[in-house]
């Protein structure tokens, strides 16, 4: 069962008193009607805390999870209870109605008080929800640290939970500050340079998600190391060139639908990849992909799950966590 990581209520407290100072002193509770400006400019106005949530993307649902809760969302993202891709798979399945892309006519009947999205691959899909009169926020995909923080704090001053916001942030911080202390008892001498296989080959390059959870795990990203660009796809000469010491493969099997083993020996059986440091010493090493590939807060479960696939029990894995501070 997952093991949802909440924040202690007497330090929950320290951490709203403390962002209500920040503040200048804020009401906790929001009076009338307020607006964001979200990351592609657009000014949205609320007359109230929005009750009814919907999100577009897994990431997002990790987010809103995390400042409150479950029941203020209409719907969940379709792999959200998917073992394989998700961290929170207990709370996705006290939630009735899943989706994979929904249509207008779907978001329409769920009557969503606000929709997040991303901004970046769902820009199309914002503007035809814009037109039929559906309140939009459209929030950038996270890459980094800061990213996170920012995309907190929009979705946070969207829902009415600054203060939230604040304390999760917090949270954030205090577990990334967790790893980096573990982390750095890892000799340089013994930093060991990992390389993903993605179903999306272009997932590992230099400056993106996962490059980052890489420095924050203290592995060297092979694929970052060679200069591959974003946008640039992983091929087999390219894993040749790097030689890792550990290799990732995917797990994502689509419930069960899609056969990932065969697309694994594509590279493990081939006989080209038998001289790659990672396969003849059988460093093949499977993550949970619902904190590898996670752009919300819980991105630092990712990069605990690199560091202990890396270096073994130096760095424990991370089982069942979610960072939130919904009550």
């Amino acid at each position: 069962m997952m093991q949802i990581q909440r924040v202690p209520a007497l330090v929950l407290c320290v951490m709203l008193l403390l962002a209500v100072l920040g503040c200048g002193g804020a009401p906790a509770e929001r009076v009338g009607s307020y607006e964001v400006t979200d990351a592609q400019g657009h000014v949205v106005t609320f007359e109230k805390k929005p009750v009814r949530v919907l999100n577009y993307a897994l990431w997002l649902d990790d987010v809103v999870l995390g400042l409150v809760p479950s029941e203020r969302l209409v719907g969940i993202d379709h792999l959200a209870d998917d073992p394989n891709s998700s961290n929170i798979v207990g709370i996705a399945e006290q939630i009735p109605v899943k989706l994979n892309q929904p249509s207008a006519e779907q978001v329409m009947a769920l009557r969503p008080d606000v929709v997040f999205l991303d901004a970046g691959r769902d820009a199309a899909v914002a503007e035809s929800l814009r037109d039929l009169g559906i309140r939009v926020v459209a929030c950038e995909k996270p890459r980094s640290a800061d990213e996170v923080r920012a995309a907190v704090r929009l979705v946070a001053a969207a829902l009415g939970e600054e203060e939230k916001g604040g304390a999760l942030i917090a949270a954030y911080d205090a577990a990334c500050q967790t790893l980096a202390d573990r982390v750095a008892a890892i000799p340089p001498a013994e930093r060991k340079t990992v390389l993903v296989i993605s179903m999306s080959p272009t997932f590992g390059n230099r400056g993106g998600l996962f490059d980052h959870l890489c420095t924050m795990a203290g592995v060297v990203n092979g694929a970052a190391e060679i200069g591959l660009e974003e946008g640039q796809s992983l091929t087999k000469e390219h894993i040749l060139a790097v030689n890792p010491d550990v290799l990732i493969v995917p797990v994502w099997n689509d419930h069960g639908s899609y056969d990932i083993d065969k697309f694994n020996r594509e590279y493990l059986d081939d006989p080209a990849l038998q001289t790659v440091q990672a396969i003849r010493t059988q460093q093949i090493v499977r993550p949970h992909e619902g904190y590898i590939y996670n752009a919300s807060q819980d991105m630092v479960f990712g990069a605990q799950d690199i560091a202990h696939l890396a270096y073994g029990n130096l760095i424990e894995q991370p089982v069942g966590r979610h960072l939130t501070v919904a009550e």
